[in-house]
């Protein structure tokens, strides 16, 4: 092994793996390390849903960022199957967000102006119609709204093409090793500590989740990622019964093309425990069974937890990090991980490489000021 890097990136995550492999796409040498080895990440637990891509530009830059990420989703898919030959899983399925009480009718017409100033298409549905639309929905819903432009990814599949088409582009990729610590000397972080021994570094890149907070303080950083648990429950059907994906606020159900289904997505306080809970699977099994009382019939397969990165207002951190000269930080995307790792790359490596950004840092920067997010979506 080297003891020494270009660039090196703590966190092997979704945002972790998506910097690398653009930075390694602009021959940039790069060795990455798990931020916390043996811990079931966020990226590898999640559904992989992609909010529709906007077909007008967003009015602020928060907007901007984000449509320009969900955008790159359906290119980096082809670029990726063609350089590994590993399917990602992505789809355009399309989605439908349902209201089961007046509370979500309120909820989903007030981001309406959202979805048209965007020129998202959204669909207004009467419980009929999306009956119709999706026959499983049997249970007592008042209204939806059809998505056409939704799409979904595998998530360990997409991990998988990521990793492969890294390696294939010349990044290390060091599995099973920790970062236990960074170590500083005056205005830049010279080498981490890892289990393994210490790297010296030229760059480093912090994308190391909710211990991204942890690496830092010693540092006198502060960079709140709090650990947001998510729970999901997998399960399996005879054959594909939904076509669409299913939300209801930060609910969902995620079918499969091989007939499997996934519920989730709790969110809980819970410190650093990353085990699912009878209680947090029961309320999800619930939500489903109250949506579509067929789940009743499938087979429960398996249920699982992972910590999201949250921060303090609900915008990621992506940028340098005072007073270091060599320090970036890229962590705190909460539930939109996937959807933001490719705009989240593209912005660190032009920070790395010197390149002009298209978006401005500061609007995630540590020291930004707090400002209201228009959420199109929950997640």
């Amino acid at each position: 092994m080297a003891s020494s890097s270009e660039v090196l990136i703590v966190g092997g995550g979704v945002v972790g793996l998506s910097i690398a492999w653009e930075l390694a796409n602009r021959g940039v040498q790069v060795d990455l390390f798990e931020g916390q080895a043996g811990t079931p990440s966020a990226s590898w637990a999640g559904a992989g849903m992609i909010a529709p891509v906007p077909t007008r530009r967003p009015a602020d830059a928060w907007g901007a960022f984000r449509a320009a990420s969900l955008n790159l989703h359906a290119t980096w898919a082809e670029r990726l199957h063609a350089e590994t030959g590993i399917d990602t899983g992505y789809r355009r399925c399309g989605g439908i967000d349902v209201a089961i009480d007046a509370a979500d009718v309120d909820r989903l017409n007030q981001r309406r102006p959202l979805w048209e100033a965007e020129g998202i298409e959204a669909e207004w549905l009467t419980p009929a119609q999306a009956r119709q639309l999706e026959p499983e929905l049997t249970g007592d819903i008042c209204g939806a709204y059809l998505f056409p432009g939704r799409a979904q990814l595998r998530n360990p599949w997409h991990l998988r093409a990521l990793a492969e088409a890294s390696r294939r582009r010349g990044v290390r990729i060091h599995s099973g090793i920790s970062v236990e610590a960074l170590e500083p000397d005056g205005a830049r972080v010279a080498s981490v500590r890892t289990t393994k021994g210490r790297w010296a570094c030229g760059t480093l890149v912090v994308a190391a989740g909710p211990w991204t907070e942890r690496l830092l303080a010693p540092l006198g950083v502060e960079a709140p990622t709090p650990p947001l648990r998510g729970q999901i429950a997998l399960v399996r059907w005879d054959a594909p019964r939904l076509l669409r994906i299913v939300e209801c606020g930060p609910r969902y159900l995620v079918p499969r093309d091989d007939g499997r289904v996934l519920i989730g997505s709790t969110e809980e306080w819970a410190g650093y425990d990353p085990r699912p809970t009878t209680a947090g699977i029961a309320e999800l099994l619930a939500f489903a069974l109250r949506l579509c009382p067929g789940l009743g019939q499938a087979t429960l397969e398996r249920a699982w937890a992972a910590l999201r990165p949250a921060s303090r207002d609900g915008l990621p951190y992506i940028g340098r990090v005072t007073p270091f000269d060599n320090l970036l930080l890229a962590a705190g995307h909460r539930r939109t991980g996937v959807q933001l790792a490719p705009a989240t790359a593209v912005l660190v490596a032009d920070l790395v490489t010197g390149t002009q950004p298209t978006w401005e840092p500061t609007l995630f920067g540590l020291d930004r000021p707090a400002v209201p997010i228009n959420l199109a979506f929950d997640s």
